[in-house]
């Protein structure tokens, strides 16, 4: 599995980050939500779309990750990641 290098954006109604990967040569919508984002990487609450998008490629190598172990466990054509994939829960 490999990341498309292709730019995030900012969904339209801003709770998301869409990013893409490719996987077993399918191209698979990848989002964060924005909160996973203010929780775990540090996002100001009134951040604007050039920080938020700032954000998400400063962790982009860990966020990445954690959706291509989401995708290899529960494959399909979206992977969703929310606050919950990052908590380090024993």
């Amino acid at each position: 599995m490999t990341t498309i290098e292709a730019a995030a954006s900012v969904s339209a109604d801003g709770r998301t980050v869409i990013f893409q990967l490719l996987s077993r040569g399918h191209d698979v919508e990848c989002a964060i939500t924005r909160e996973a984002l203010e929780q775990h990487f540090w996002l100001r609450r009134d951040a604007d779309d050039a920080r938020v998008l700032q954000t998400f490629e400063d962790g982009r190598k860990r966020i990445t990750a954690i959706a291509e172990r989401k995708l290899l466990a529960r494959p399909g054509d979206k992977v969703l990641l929310t606050s919950d994939d990052f908590s380090t829960r024993r």
